[in-house]
């Protein structure tokens, strides 16, 4: 049995074949998933599991280089946008890099999700809780 954090065979599957740049999705529980991405859905029940419970767990064992938010965060859910910068400032820490931020419209996004490897769909019911991880190197 694994040891790190993450159980969920498909997302540490859909991890361990990522190479350099290409891109993983968490979602809240409304984003739209593009049929030419996996969708690996964990909602159970509004706000089950959470957006940032999914990210925390999810880039324990992802090595992240670059994210990309929807612009709308900022202003439409501002707790949420600050939390999720604290546990980004916290995944430089850990892995010893720094994540570049980049904002895109949320129409702008969901035509970028179709680049992604996968959606990981959280049970996040709050506006425009999604981002765009890119995968970085580990040497």
């Amino acid at each position: 049995m694994k040891k790190s954090p993450l159980l969920n065979a498909e997302i540490s599957h859909v991890i361990a074949r990522l190479g350099h740049t290409d891109q993983l999705v968490i979602a809240d529980a409304g984003l739209p998933v593009p049929a030419s991405s996996q969708r690996i859905d964990l909602a159970l029940t509004a706000g089950v599991p959470t957006f940032l419970q999914v990210f925390k767990v999810v880039t324990h064992e992802m090595q992240v280089e670059r994210a990309i938010l929807a612009e709308e965060i900022v202003d439409k859910n501002p707790q949420l946008h600050e939390a999720l910068l604290a546990q980004l400032k916290q995944l430089e820490q850990h892995q010893g890099n720094t994540i570049s931020l980049e904002y895109i419209s949320h129409e702008s996004f969901k035509v970028q999700t179709e680049q992604s490897r996968a959606v990981v769909r959280s049970g996040e019911c709050s506006p425009y809780a999604n981002v765009i991880l890119c995968a970085g190197v580990t040497f």
